[in-house]
Formats: C-alpha cells, structure tokens, sequence
C-alpha cells in the first residue's frame, strides 16, 4: 500500500510538471542583446539629443524585456532659458514580429523617467517627469549578431510634464 501512494505521489507530480514545462517551451530560447545609438527627444517645442543604451532578453520569437539609459548631449538656449536633459531610464515589455530571417517590426510599451536640468536668468533647478511609453521599430541584422536598429516612442508625462517623440537609431548586438 505505501508502495502505491509513493507511486501514485510521482505520477501526480510528473502530471502537474508535464504541463508546465510545456509552457515554459516557448521561453527555453532566451537570447540576450544590447543596443548603443543616438536618440532626439523632441516635444513642447523643443529638441535634445541623448546617447542611448539598451540591453534586453528575447524569450523565443516574439516576446523580450529591455531597460534603457539615456544621457543628455548638448543644450537647448532660447530667451535666456537653458534645458538640458540630464538622463532618462525606462523598462520596457517587447513583441517582436520576424518579417525575414534577419529583420523584425517590433512594438513596446513600458514605464520611464527623465531627469532635466534647467536655467532660466542664471537660476538653477532640476525637475524629473515621468512618463508611460510606447513605440514601433524595426530592426535589420547585417550579420548572426550585428545590426541597425530604427525606432520611434512615445513618452506622455504623467504629471502634467512635457510630452514628447523620440526617434532613435541605434547599433544591435545579439550576445
């Protein structure tokens, strides 16, 4: 008799991990990428420029996460106001759509921040906004590993901050 519910334990626990690893299928292909480009935030009137840099897991084909880190180049000067974007980060959830072997659409929405310093008469403050965002691309790899990616998001400022484009073109590379 115990002999029979050790049995009977096992058949249960392999008829309940069957299942599971069989969704986890789809996720048993992880590959690992990071992106380095240039993005320009433009919106309320005024553009900046910021060197972007991403790193992200795919998870088979058509899902991944990345989490991206932006740092300011440059200023942007009109009446005596100065604006310039210190950083911003975001985290993102990807789908991806393969279209070829080696290019894929990509769409993506996620959760970010952006750090400014501002300078109005010689006046000095910071002010951080954040924004929920969301974006198309493409991505097209040249090699295995290496390509160019395009892409365009939205940030809407969830406290009454700027809202703006951002259109980026960056370098890919599959780890």
């Amino acid at each position: 008799m115990k002999t029979f519910f050790i049995a009977a334990a096992s058949l249960a626990a392999l008829a309940v991990a069957a299942p599971a690893s069989a969704q986890m299928a789809p996720f048993s292909n992880v590959s690992v990428y990071g992106n380095l480009g240039w993005t320009d935030f433009s919106g309320s009137g005024t553009d900046l420029s910021a060197i972007t840099g991403r790193l992200g897991a795919r998870f088979g084909q058509y899902v991944g996460v990345e989490g991206e880190v932006s740092g300011g180049i440059g200023n942007r000067d009109e009446n005596g106001a100065s604006l310039h974007l210190n950083n911003a980060e975001a985290i993102y959830a990807v789908g991806f759509l393969p279209i070829l072997p080696n290019a894929d659409l990509l769409a993506r929405i996620g959760y970010g921040g952006n750090d400014y310093h501002v300078s109005v008469n010689g006046n000095n403050f910071g002010a951080h906004v954040d924004t929920v965002n969301y974006g198309v691309g493409g991505q097209y790899f040249f090699t295995h590993a290496d390509g160019v990616r395009l892409d365009y998001t939205r940030e809407d400022a969830t406290d009454h901050g700027p809202d703006a484009n951002l259109f980026g073109v960056s370098y890919v590379h599959k780890f």
